[in-house]
């Protein structure tokens, strides 16, 4: 059987369209909580009527309880195998009791750019109960990478995934960091059962090229067997490819892992490259560069200019950039944008939207780019 896509994504005019990948045969009986008994399923699934749905490969789990799986797991003796590796939190930024997605459905990975794919991901996750992304964080420092700034500056997350909740029915996904040093050196299962035993979520979501566990020894097939194992939801979802990724020099790869899907990579190539136009297309929103405004700024009537210290994100290539917004919580402006080896320059359109004391010393104002 081949199912359409939930929706497509809207085409650009002189350029192919990014597209989720083609429609997908699913071999297995599909199930999804909240509908009627799957024909010649294990009791407790559900099938999707073949009209609603999603172009996603569903590996779900035994419909056992939790309870039972968890006495099941007591009774096999299934525990972790090193204890200095579970004494710390998982979660940064939910407090002592670790309850902040109990129940939910995470969606795993690093989410670096918040781009459709990983939109994509939260899409479905809303499908199955309360989306939450689960982001690892610190890979760079641990693995000894070169610092790279942030596609998205940590204080501009939460307005992104605000952006998504038409996409993830009305929900606003939440956002939950988790140190890779404190999972670096998990097994697969070790890294499932803490999910299932710390957080007591209900599922996982994850793209089909996810790679988990120490020394990502875990693929998205043992994640679905060990969700299983451990009374979860698996979902899996297949990549959002990129139809334009030939164009002005993106070639078919950008790294050895590219096998010309929607990726990070992708977005800091095409900032690298400074065409904007299709970097909008990659995110599936325009790319905004924050700035914080320090003391060393040169503000005239119509007129900004910043060291380049102040960007908190990735900026893209030195170059002239019409047409941009400039932003600091409302819209004060249309812009042109000059970026060089040092400074930032911001030039409105309008001579009156730079007014005495509109830019004060540590704010923070953002640059779309159109």
């Amino acid at each position: 059987m081949h199912l359409p896509l939930p929706f497509p994504f809207p085409d650009v005019p002189g350029r192919a369209p990014l597209a989720a990948s083609p429609r997908l045969p699913l071999p297995l009986p599909l199930a999804w909580p909240g509908l009627g008994p799957a024909r010649g399923g294990p009791r407790g699934t559900a099938v999707i009527p073949a009209a609603t749905m999603p172009a996603l490969q569903i590996l779900q789990s035994k419909q056992a309880s939790r309870h039972e799986q968890r006495a099941k797991q007591m009774l096999s003796g299934i525990s972790l195998n090193n204890e200095d590796l579970v004494k710390d939190k998982l979660l940064i930024d939910c407090g002592e009791d670790q309850d902040c997605v109990i129940d939910g459905i995470v969606a795993l990975g690093k989410f670096d750019a918040l781009h459709i794919g990983h939109r994509e991901l939260a899409m479905y996750a809303s499908k199955a109960g309360t989306p939450f992304l689960l982001s690892f964080v610190g890979i760079a420092e641990v693995l000894g990478w070169e610092y790279r700034p942030p596609i998205v500056a940590q204080c501009d997350r939460k307005r992104v995934l605000t952006s998504w909740a038409p996409y993830c029915k009305n929900v606003v996904p939440i956002e939950y960091q988790v140190e890779f040093s404190k999972v670096r050196y998990l097994t697969p299962r070790q890294f499932v059962e803490r999910l299932s035993r710390d957080l007591k979520i209900q599922g996982v979501v994850a793209g089909e090229n996810y790679r988990f566990g120490y020394r990502a020894s875990g693929d998205a097939a043992e994640l679905v067997k060990l969700c299983e194992e451990f009374g979860l939801s698996a979902f899996i979802v297949r990549s959002v490819m990129d139809t334009a990724r030939s164009y002005n020099g993106v070639t078919t790869s950008v790294n050895s892992s590219d096998k010309g899907q929607v990726s990070s990579s992708r977005v800091r190539h095409a900032l690298a490259m400074g065409d904007m136009e299709y970097v909008s297309e990659l995110l599936g929103r325009k790319h905004r560069l924050v700035l914080t405004v320090k003391e060393n700024h040169l503000q005239e009537r119509k007129r900004i200019m910043l060291p380049k210290s102040c960007m908190l994100n990735m900026p893209p290539a030195d170059g002239l950039y019409e047409n941009c917004d400039l932003v600091n919580g409302g819209h004060l402006g249309l812009c042109r944008v000059i970026i060089n080896s040092e400074t930032i320059e911001i030039e409105m359109k309008d001579e009156n939207s730079l007014l005495p004391n509109t830019i004060q010393e540590n704010q923070q104002l953002g640059i779309e780019f159109g």
